[in-house]
This record gives C-alpha cells, structure tokens and sequence, in this order.
C-alpha cells in the first residue's frame, strides 16, 4: 500500500510513478503536473522507471488557471 495525497491506496506490487499517474486517470503527458515521494520532487524524466515502495508518500499537485 502506498499513500496517494493522504490516503491509502492499494497498488500494482511496485508501480512507477507513470502508472501510478494511468491508474488513477491522469494522463502523465498533460503539462503541469508535478509529483513528489517522500517529499522529494520526482522530475517528469524519472516518471517511467521510478518504482514505488510499500508505504511510500506520493503528492500529485496539478496546476490551475484562475484566480
């Protein structure tokens, strides 16, 4: 189990961060799109091959137009 933004979420034994991004319908192309684990910015070339250990803490933050 890792945790996603908080909360717990059952995985793929080891995902990386690419899949991890598919299964939860966020398309890792789409620009402006950053991802942290363990409170480690994760830059978008490592997204493909960064695998993700049990109990690992992943932030997902999307970036918004507006005000």
């Amino acid at each position: 189990m890792i945790f996603v933004n908080g909360e717990p979420v059952d995985t793929a034994e080891r995902p990386t961060i690419r899949d991890l991004l598919v299964e939860r319908g966020i398309d890792p192309d789409t620009a402006g799109i950053a991802v942290a684990v363990d409170a480690e910015v994760a830059r978008r070339g490592v997204w493909q091959t960064r695998t993700l250990d049990d109990g690992a803490h992943v932030e997902i933050v999307r970036a918004v137009q507006g005000g």
